[in-house]
């Protein structure tokens, strides 16, 4: 929930959108109080990418390329564009095939396929940079999750495809007429690691697997616990997978399919 400029654009600018019926019944059972300071959190989130975004656009090269410029939350930020022209770049601008295919190997730490998909995406893709990729996804994962679970719509819509949307809005519904009310208390992120990479056409594709940790209790309208429990922190570990087009001008990485662990 990005991509030219350095591999810091994708620290920030994920915009992650949330798929698979599976994962609605999982977070209902794992979101639980809400802390007080869940808007000033989302707000931090939405501040520190586009400080991102501004901070890789300043290192991107100004010598012949014009910029393209947006607003967010108020603020303008520029964004460098993909079309540029590699060869006005000048020798040695840009990182060699050899030397990113080493630098992804080394990030697989000996998982070979890993190190074949990352490799695939970082040919394809010469902005990606994992480890920049793992931390904006953990932000990422944080905000979607904190948002379903109170209810923010607004966010929602923000970081979710329109047909996604609908899906969470619908379990919304249903927790409305229920009038069920959730609880939650993030703990943090205990863990967040690429576990599969591939390139499927002109989709590159990311899975990471986050261990969270999360106070939770679901309570019926008499305000009876019905799940988790209000005063206990629960372990809970999800299976995320993340797409961008690499051709597009559109930087967004999706979240594009969800599924628990085995």
């Amino acid at each position: 929930m990005i991509m030219d400029g350095g591999g810091q654009n994708n620290l920030m600018t994920l915009i992650f959108l949330v798929a698979a019926v599976l994962i609605f019944l999982k977070l209902r059972s794992v979101l639980g109080r809400r802390t007080g300071d869940e808007p000033a959190r989302f707000e931090r989130y939405r501040s520190e990418r586009a400080a991102a975004e501004a901070q890789a656009a300043a290192k991107a090269d100004t010598k012949s390329e014009p910029k393209a410029e947006t607003k967010r939350d108020g603020k303008v930020v520029t964004l460098p564009r993909r079309d540029r022209d590699a060869a006005a770049e000048g020798a040695g601008a840009r990182e060699t095939d050899e030397a990113r295919s080493q630098r992804m190997t080394q990030f697989a730490a000996g998982n070979s396929a890993l190190a074949r998909g990352l490799i695939s995406v970082a040919h394809a893709d010469t902005a990606f940079e994992p480890a920049d990729f793992v931390r904006g996804a953990k932000a990422a994962y944080e905000a979607i999750v904190s948002a379903f679970a109170e209810g923010n719509r607004a966010l929602l819509r923000d970081l979710l495809s329109p047909d996604v949307f609908d899906d969470f809005a619908a379990v919304l519904d249903q927790r409305a007429t229920r009038q069920e009310t959730v609880e939650q208390s993030f703990v943090g992120i205990k863990s967040a690691d690429i576990v599969d990479a591939e390139l499927a056409g002109k989709s590159a594709q990311i899975t990471v697997t986050f261990v969270s940790e999360l106070i939770s209790a679901v309570r019926n309208a008499a305000r009876e616990v019905i799940s988790g429990d209000p005063k206990r922190i629960k372990e809970v570990t999800d299976v995320w997978t993340f797409a961008r087009d690499v051709t597009a001008s559109n930087p967004n990485w999706h979240l594009v399919a969800t599924r628990a662990a085995h």
